[in-house]
């Protein structure tokens, strides 16, 4: 999708409002619906936000990391399907500025230093809202990608938004653009059969 998204086609403010409001009938931890989603269009803020999003990527893909353990290696399909997320990242890498929008969903509160179940709780509130928006945008001809990448430097981005990082946390960076093109085919995924256990693993 992300070399897919229009940079030159502005996106009517009125259609990301209308995209959000069937977000907002998401779940939410305790219904406390503590999310905020800002809309930013102005191409000079847009470009602050990118810088520091590339700061940041760079950040995040050298820093070291512990290894994750796997249960089984990648297929040499999955194996060239990566390669390819990873050239359609790098693109958005260079081209994020020109998208005529940016969602930064935001959640209030903090998961800095709290248990993992409070974690939990927090992203389950804002993630089912994020994927809605985007399923929304999507059947409005909209295309976009979340990416969490900037958050290596949330704290700038808040700076330039002014939102309050002491009690808002920002849960990613949704690029929206209308689509080049309407074909879309299905992504290719693990069958049901392969990631399903039944009773017991």
């Amino acid at each position: 999708m992300r070399r897919r998204l229009d940079l030159e086609r502005p996106v009517d403010p009125a259609l990301v409002l209308e995209c959000i409001e069937p977000a907002l009938q998401a779940p939410t931890g305790g219904n406390d619906q503590g999310w905020h989603f800002v809309v930013v269009s102005d191409a000079t803020t847009r470009a602050a936000i990118a810088e520091v999003f590339r700061a940041a990527a760079i950040e995040y893909a050298q820093r070291e990391r512990p290894p994750r353990p796997r249960l089984r290696e990648r297929t040499d399909e999955e194996r060239a399907a990566r390669k390819k997320v990873m050239a359609s990242s790098a693109y958005l890498f260079e081209h994020l500025h020109e998208v005529p929008v940016h969602v930064i969903p935001c959640i209030e509160g903090r998961t800095d230093g709290v248990p993992v179940a409070d974690q939990a709780t927090t992203f389950a509130s804002i993630y089912p809202a994020v994927w809605s928006f985007m399923l929304a945008a999507r059947v409005r001809g909209l295309g976009t990608s979340l990416t969490t990448a900037h958050l290596e430097r949330e704290a700038e981005v808040a700076e330039i938004l002014g939102i309050p990082y002491a009690a808002v946390m920002q849960a990613g960076l949704v690029p929206v653009a209308h689509t080049i093109g309407d074909e879309f085919r299905p992504a290719r995924r693990r069958g049901v059969h392969e990631v399903v256990h039944t009773e017991a693993w």
